[in-house]
């Protein structure tokens, strides 16, 4: 049993995602940054699609009520155990009265704590992680207990070469609306930076705007990843909660790389667009 004597900012438990549910409007959910948690998973032995948490700019303190193996990938949020620092991307043993705290991030946005067996808990719709209007709780509170599946010695995956490398520079595929792009417009799209402005799970809006005046169209499939372009000329970035259709042009579509990376920036960071066949 793990004890949470203090949350962070927004914590969740996450596996790959929920798969078969779109016909009910229900998203996919899932890691934000798959690469980093499947790494994380592979490092303690787990299976790639084992639940784990998902901890996002600043992180928890949490107690140890018994001997586990953990993980922590992506972000450097300077994760201290008894306050000595410890490192990212290799198995450390923690014991029973020792105690984690995830600090503030210092590079990237989220970073994904494993422990081997994975964290024991109930699948709503075939998937374990953390939706709003699906799962009893969202986001870890003060108090909660983390149950682990189990703590056998698993076959544990060492590697002091593993860091998380992302970039700011997103590979896009055209979208079904591609097309209504004029000259200008698709130059400004793909040789200016945007900013990346207010963003969750659900959406990343960049702050500047290209074409406005633009048509909105009836409401059609969208997946994480689809970029939208608004009519007043806003572009959002759909990503891992995102809903199931929308009513906005979708002008490109992120490759499952980049959106990892997207997942890594922050408020205030700069991106590009790249487009490839």
């Amino acid at each position: 049993m793990i004890k949470v004597i203090d949350p962070g900012l927004y914590s969740t438990i996450q596996d790959n995602g929920r798969y078969g549910y779109r016909n009910i409007a229900v998203p996919y959910s899932g890691f934000m940054d798959k690469e980093s948690a499947t790494i994380a998973n592979k490092l303690v032995g787990n299976e790639v699609n084992e639940c784990l948490l998902e901890i996002t700019l600043m992180g928890p303190t949490l107690l140890f009520n018994n001997n586990y193996t953990l993980s922590i990938t992506g972000g450097d949020f300077n994760s201290t155990i008894n306050d000595k620092k410890i490192e990212l991307y290799k198995p450390i043993d923690v014991k029973l009265g020792d105690v984690l705290k995830i600090n503030q991030t210092s590079n990237g946005a989220r970073c994904y704590l494993a422990f081997s067996g994975g964290i024991a808990r109930k699948k709503y719709l075939g998937s374990k992680s953390s939706l709003k209007n699906i799962t009893p709780s969202y986001f870890l509170k003060k108090g909660d207990e983390i149950k682990i599946s189990n703590n056998k010695k698993l076959n544990f995956v060492v590697n002091h070469e593993l860091k998380l490398t992302t970039s700011s520079i997103l590979n896009v595929f055209s979208g079904p609306e591609y097309s209504i792009l004029k000259k200008d417009s698709l130059h400004n799209l793909f040789n200016k930076e945007f900013t990346i402005g207010i963003n969750n799970r659900m959406a990343y809006n960049l702050t500047e705007q290209i074409q406005t005046k633009t048509k909105s169209i009836i409401s059609s499939p969208v997946l994480p990843g689809t970029v939208q372009l608004t009519p007043s000329g806003n572009i959002i970035i759909l990503h891992r909660d995102c809903q199931t259709t929308g009513g906005y042009s979708r002008i490109l579509q992120l490759n499952e790389k980049s959106l990892d990376d997207l997942s890594q920036l922050k408020n205030g960071d700069k991106i590009k667009f790249k487009l490839i066949n």
